[in-house]
């Protein structure tokens, strides 16, 4: 049985400090042994960390569109920040990635992609996420799992993690998997668990890309 974050981030992602041995490390200790890396503009990271982990690695990459976040999965080439939703979903699709939506519903924070786009790209999206630990509001996750039982899409869950301590908050317990279509199968019958960060960790990611920005 797998017990699977499917959302961390490391040193690629502007706003995440943590580095691939740290993230492995912390994995083991909170015997996390399924990840999905999915850093910010990149899938630099998520390549390197496939070769240095002693578990399964989903690359992944969150890509900035003009109206949101879009989560690729099981990407073998980076998707580019600031191309329309459109674009983004045609080269996920074009490589055979899985088109995941994370914390759609997630008003307080701007790269939500939001529910009016969600609903019009619907046929579109593979998975939905419906726990992210560093989302603090209860209803935005119930808002995600109707919109994903309405649509009959599987759900995931990953702490969003941007430090150490957040590793873990959420996962999916699932069935092991060889590919990207027994993932779907194994998540459909998985079970979301863990609890939500500390609101205070958010504030980690800021004064990182804060610092970035004064380099």
């Amino acid at each position: 049985m797998l017990k699977a974050d499917l959302h961390i981030h490391t040193e690629y992602s502007m706003d995440c400090d943590m580095t691939l041995d740290q993230v492995i490390e912390r994995c083991l200790e909170k015997k996390i042994n399924c990840v999905a890396i999915a850093d910010h503009g990149t899938i630099e990271g998520a390549l390197k960390m496939q070769s240095l982990a002693p578990f399964k690695v989903i690359v992944a990459e969150e890509i900035l569109t003009p109206h949101g976040e879009i989560m690729g999965m099981f990407l073998q080439e980076t998707v580019p920040s600031g191309l329309s939703v459109a674009r983004v979903l045609a080269a996920i699709k074009a490589q055979g990635g899985l088109v995941c939506i994370p914390h759609p519903y997630d008003n307080l924070r701007p790269s939500a992609l939001g529910g009016k786009i969600l609903a019009e790209i619907v046929d579109h999206v593979d998975l939905v996420e419906a726990f992210n630990s560093r989302d603090v509001l209860k209803r935005h996750s119930a808002q995600t799992k109707n919109f994903a039982r309405k649509h009959d899409i599987p759900v995931s869950a990953g702490s969003d993690a941007h430090s150490l301590y957040e590793i873990g908050n959420a996962y999916v317990e699932m069935a092991e998997f060889d590919n990207r279509d027994e993932f779907l199968q194994s998540l459909n019958e998985g079970k979301i668990m863990g609890h939500r960060s500390n609101p205070l960790h958010r504030f980690n990611g800021l004064s990182k890309r804060l610092r970035n920005h004064f380099k």
